[in-house]
């Protein structure tokens, strides 16, 4: 290996990495999801609506759940030594 190309080829020329597409969609989704729930609850504390904010706290709690559980996936995967996504 080079030090260019530090991930590794496959038989076809193409890049190896140690994650999923899906795990890849998890992280990537619920971490862009974050802004717009982050603005839900804005709303709601400057408007004084208590359900909306309860509802930007669940669904923050599953968009970071979605998180963990890509990341988890990711550094699961055998051969894997990093901790983090990306």
């Amino acid at each position: 290996m080079t030090e260019e190309n530090q991930e590794g080829l496959d038989p076809r020329g193409r890049p190896m990495v140690p994650t999923t597409p899906r795990d890849v969609v998890y992280i990537r989704l619920a971490s862009f999801a974050l802004i717009p729930i982050v603005i839900l609850a804005v709303f709601g504390f400057a408007t004084g609506t208590s359900w909306l904010v309860i509802a930007a706290v669940v669904l923050a709690v599953i968009a970071i759940a979605f998180i963990v559980v890509g990341v988890r996936r990711q550094s699961r995967r055998p051969g894997s030594t990093t901790e983090e996504a990306g």
